[in-house]
């Protein structure tokens, strides 16, 4: 049966605690709270008035900061926003146009050939989280000045490039405002937008891209375009706008109601698995698919677009298990990976079996740059570095949501607590456990008088046993991959304990190799790594990381019970090699026939590998917590 469409609660009533709010903070303290002050496509921005770029980054800059600020309610970066959106607002056209414009310097009236709507999704989309955190009465007015002005543009000049395979970005906004305002002109708007968008549906009837897309079919793309390069073939193999279409199935369906999209959804993402899947959960795309070879690369911009597509979808069904199991399979495996431990640097591409970082002229990728795995401030291309910010507050802010029953929703576990009201009573839902790290789950509920609501807790389908405890009473059994509900009247303090344990689990990858996981983690044998600054100042140097240990090895023994659990503290920074708090001991050969190839690892051998190496004891760590990595490992015969 399909579960409550869900809403988000309002910015700021959750707030992340344990391991997760440490993640924020070190956001905040990273590129994240810094970049208006020191890189000058954020600090002297267009969006400001500036002369920097005034296309898409300032408001990707903000798209994350909102929710960073607001979530971890830190005065500091909550002052950063209230400047931004003040300056934003202030600059308005009085036709209602939003940004800076290249063809007019009357900042009253906007030119009518400058119709780039693409950039203006994002701010709206950073706008309307403001207006969630702060019920700023001056934000629906100002959405909808700016909507009235894009429906005159596209009435002009239709959706094209990336505004044309973004679209779901602006329908998004156009539903809130709609019911945020009312507006009867608005669902007239969202149709005009979706009509004009690509119809991603094709993605969910047969994967146009099966197989990795050449350097020579991207000329290809690009001849046959008219006008603009990027034709409609080259932005849909294009990773970034594939994790963005994800999202345009459950957008389409709140205006349509199609039930199909649901399902088609679902086939989108297989598809993704069976012809580009990475064992990290994620598809390739450097910056086009690229296919299942685990040195592909994997786009930053495309994992934190990804996850949004995620929410977006679970905010408009309803738990869905196998969606929320992907989130955070993203969440916390490939989205921790893609940046140093203190978020001063992060890569424009990751792999799965990432064995070196470093400047390279023979490299694996599609069309990526020689610097696009290293580590740096910008590193091949800028947009990851003001986009990438959104993933952890944003996933932060979508812990818990709210029915359309009335019932607050959990969807992951990790640390947080949530300030809000039931039927005008105060209700505190901490949290803790220190998921995803531990197989255990306490929610605390406390309220300020006695109050009748429900909670509605995802089981987990990886989960081993589950059960639940409800204060006092006996332990009850659970069934996986469901949804608990737990309705009553709530009175003083009540606590609830979730058993969650999980069997390590190894799956089959090509070429007879395989891969391992626990839970929502994926583990990796993690490379001793040495890094080395080649640029940039300090804190936002680049930096290459260079291998200081072995990284060729097979598995041996028997799989997955040759694999030994070590559990440890969980502390600060969980998702760093010192710092990981859970370790699987196994053993392994080294293959002295597996090196390096167009700068990246070569395919793992084709397994079972015959070897007379001595068998080595190995120590995986999760994902998230190596630079350097094997993830898809051959097996010894």
């Amino acid at each position: 049966m399909p579960q409550p469409t869900l809403s988000l609660l309002p910015l700021g009533q959750l707030q992340p605690a344990g391991w997760l709010r440490g993640q924020l903070e070190r956001q905040r303290d990273g590129m994240a709270g810094h970049l208006d002050e020191f890189w000058p496509d954020v600090r002297d921005s267009g969006w400001l008035g500036g002369s920097a770029e005034g296309w898409e980054r300032a408001p990707y800059w903000l798209d994350a900061l909102v929710p960073l600020a607001f979530t971890l309610q830190d005065p500091t970066l909550m002052a950063k926003a209230h400047r931004w959106v003040n300056r934003i607002l202030e600059l308005q056209s009085a036709d209602g146009w939003m940004g800076p414009t290249a063809t007019t310097a009357d900042r009253d009236q906007s030119a009518d050939d400058d119709h780039d709507v693409w950039p203006r999704m994002i701010m709206l989309k950073a706008l309307l989280q403001y207006h969630s955190a702060t019920d700023d009465q001056r934000i629906v007015p100002a959405a909808l000045r700016l909507c009235r002005r894009i429906k005159t543009v596209l009435e002009r000049h239709p959706l094209r490039d990336w505004g044309r395979v973004r679209w779901a970005d602006l329908v998004l906004s156009i539903n809130e405002l709609s019911q945020l305002s009312g507006e009867e002109w608005l669902p007239e708007l969202a149709d005009l937008v979706r009509e004009q968008g690509f119809d991603w549906r094709v993605f969910a009837d047969e994967l146009p891209f099966p197989a990795k897309v050449t350097a020579a079919e991207l000329l290809t793309f690009q001849a046959e375009a008219d006008g603009f390069w990027m034709n409609d073939r080259y932005l849909t193999s294009h990773g970034v706008n594939i994790a963005m279409g994800l999202k345009a199935l459950p957008v389409r369906w709140a205006n349509t109601g199609e039930e199909e999209l649901r399902e088609g959804l679902q086939t989108m993402v297989r598809l993704l698995d069976d012809h580009h899947g990475q064992s990290n959960g994620f598809f390739s795309c450097d910056e086009h698919v690229a296919g299942r070879h685990p040195s592909q690369g994997s786009e930053t911009c495309a994992v934190v677009e990804a996850m949004f597509s995620l929410e977006t979808a679970l905010q408009h069904w309803g738990v869905d298990g196998r969606l929320a199991e992907r989130l955070e399979l993203l969440a916390f495996n490939p989205l921790p990976a893609s940046a140093r431990v203190d978020e001063w640097g992060h890569q424009y591409v990751q792999q799965a079996n990432q064995v070196v970082c470093h400047v390279t002229e023979d490299r694996i990728y599609t069309n990526n740059g020689p610097d696009a795995n290293t580590f740096g401030l910008e590193p091949h291309f800028g947009c990851c570095t003001a986009n990438r910010h959104q993933g952890w507050p944003k996933f932060a802010a979508r812990l818990w949501m709210e029915a359309d029953d009335g019932d607050l929703v959990a969807l992951s576990y990790a640390p947080s607590i949530i300030n809000t009201r039931r039927a005008g009573v105060q209700v505190r839902i901490e949290t803790s456990g220190e998921y995803p790290f531990t197989d255990e789950v306490t929610i605390t509920v406390t309220v300020a008088e006695p109050v009748a609501f429900g909670l509605r807790l995802r089981i987990p389908g990886w989960s081993d046993e589950p059960a639940v405890q409800v204060g006092g009473d006996a332990l009850q059994p659970l069934d996986a991959g469901t949804v608990c509900r737990i309705a009553q009247r709530w009175d003083g303090t009540r606590t609830i304990t979730l058993r969650l344990p999980a069997r390590v689990r190894v799956t089959d990858r090509p070429g007879g190799a395989v891969s391992v996981q626990r839970g929502p983690l994926v583990f990796t044998l993690a490379v001793e790594e040495d890094w080395r600054r080649i640029g940039g100042e300090l804190p936002h140097a680049s930096w290459e990381v260079l291998p200081a240990s072995p990284w060729n090895y097979a598995l041996t023994g028997a799989l997955p019970e040759g694999l030994r659990l070590e559990r440890g503290t969980v502390g600060e920074a969980p998702f760093s090699p010192d710092g990981a708090p859970l370790r699987l001991h196994g053993f392994g050969q080294r293959v002295p026939s597996w090196s390096l190839e167009h700068g990246a690892a070569a395919a793992p051998p084709a397994s079972p590998v015959r070897l007379d190496t001595a068998i080595e004891p190995l120590v995986l760590l999760p994902y998230g917590a190596a630079r350097l990595r094997v993830t898809e490992f051959p097996t010894a015969e």
